[in-house]
């Protein structure tokens, strides 16, 4: 009994050597990561930069431009000429001469009705016209030798032209059995087929020239006085994206509408490719013929935000102690004004020559070191077209 005691004794006496050893141990371990991260970051700041490394970033200068002031609206885009060719009398269709979508030229037959019934009495009237022609010649003759009065002579010539009207009418009722085309143009998808009987007033065909073609719009009565024909006019549709069409002012409303006190306007434009169709919606700019100066950047420059729109301004920094220059970004609040393609006007908080952060603002911050690289930077465009896929 008196050896286990001891023994434990002895235990209890080591322990504590133990573990101040431990401790030692512990605390040297952190001792020496203590001091490799202190040299890490000695390093670090001896770089320069606030102790953070450089970022890539594309960069833009601010430029001062002279763009012309745009009037803007929506308008609708109508044929020069445009006409849905319609039956004049009722009938059985016997043709159908063209096709649906198919270009067609003035005069062109597009639909015939069955004109036998009209065609018989036309012949019928022609051979009355002949028998009354002969019957007006002997009493002319009978007249010249005065065998017959002047009385007799006048009843054959008004025989005569009652006829002539006759043929005339028989001629004009089988023309109207045929409808042709108006004008110069591209048909639409027909709507009657061969063997349908037909009233008067039905609808055949749509008939659009469409090369030039118009644009309507309206515009604030207010804008009068800078409008004018032959300004220059942009017209955008949803159906070309990345597509502007260029035209002419040529027409303005006599007018001013009273409930809305706009004025109606009119561009003509070319279409050669028939890419505009009538009743499409178009987004217009007319072009105003002075030009104004304006501060520009790229619209991705620019860090959209509630509290307000800033760009990050490229600076170079000289560092006090190594005497090394660098360069660091400075977040500056802007305010913007017009856009054009890629491009956004500003009106306050940059100068012309400045360098801006062009692509990746938002994940930047205020007093960054950067490094310039404009190998893959973005080539803003003020009429982009958009890859086609």
């Amino acid at each position: 009994m008196h050896d286990v005691a001891r023994a434990r004794e002895f235990q209890m006496k080591r322990i504590p050597k133990n573990v101040v050893k431990a401790g030692v141990g512990v605390l040297a371990i952190f001792a020496v990561l203590a001091a490799i991260k202190a040299l890490q970051i000695v390093k670090m700041t001896s770089g320069g930069g606030g102790g953070m490394p450089p970022t890539t970033v594309t960069s833009a200068e601010v430029k001062q431009e002279n763009w012309s002031p745009l009037l803007s609206a929506v308008g609708s885009i109508s044929a020069v000429q445009g006409a849905v060719v319609s039956t004049e009398l009722p009938g059985t269709v016997a043709e159908v001469a063209f096709e649906s979508g198919a270009t067609v030229k003035k005069g062109d037959l597009l639909v015939r009705l069955d004109a036998s019934a009209e065609e018989a009495q036309f012949r019928s009237a022609q051979a009355d016209l002949q028998l009354a022609g002969n019957d007006l010649q002997r009493s002319r003759d009978l007249a010249a030798r005065k065998v017959i009065s002047k009385a007799e002579l006048d009843s054959a010539e008004s025989k005569f032209k009652q006829k002539e009207a006759s043929v005339d009418q028989m001629r004009s009722m089988i023309e109207k059995k045929t409808s042709r085309a108006p004008f110069n143009g591209l048909a639409g998808i027909r709507q009657v087929n061969v063997g349908q009987v037909v009233k008067e007033g039905t609808q055949i065909v749509s008939v659009q020239a469409l090369d030039p073609i118009f644009v309507d719009f309206a515009l604030p009565a207010k804008s009068l006085s800078q409008l004018s024909p032959g300004l220059e006019v942009h017209v955008r549709t949803d159906v070309s994206p990345g597509r502007e069409f260029t035209g002419k002012l040529t027409a303005m409303n006599s007018s001013v509408d009273a409930a809305t006190r706009n004025v109606t306007l009119q561009g003509t434009l070319e279409n050669q490719d028939h890419v505009l169709k009538p009743g499409m919606f178009a987004k217009v700019d007319v072009v105003l013929p002075q030009k104004q100066p304006a501060l520009v950047i790229p619209a991705t420059a620019i860090a959209y935000a509630p509290y307000g729109d800033s760009v990050f301004v490229i600076e170079k920094k000289k560092d006090p102690k190594s005497g090394k220059e660098s360069q660091v970004i400075r977040q500056q609040f802007i305010r913007t004004g017009e856009t054009r393609g890629d491009f956004v006007t500003v009106t306050q908080g940059l100068k012309a020559g400045e360098t801006v952060v062009s692509s990746g603002v938002f994940k930047l911050r205020n007093g960054m070191p950067v490094v310039i690289n404009n190998e893959l930077a973005p080539k803003p465009q003020l009429s982009p077209t958009p890859a086609q896929t």
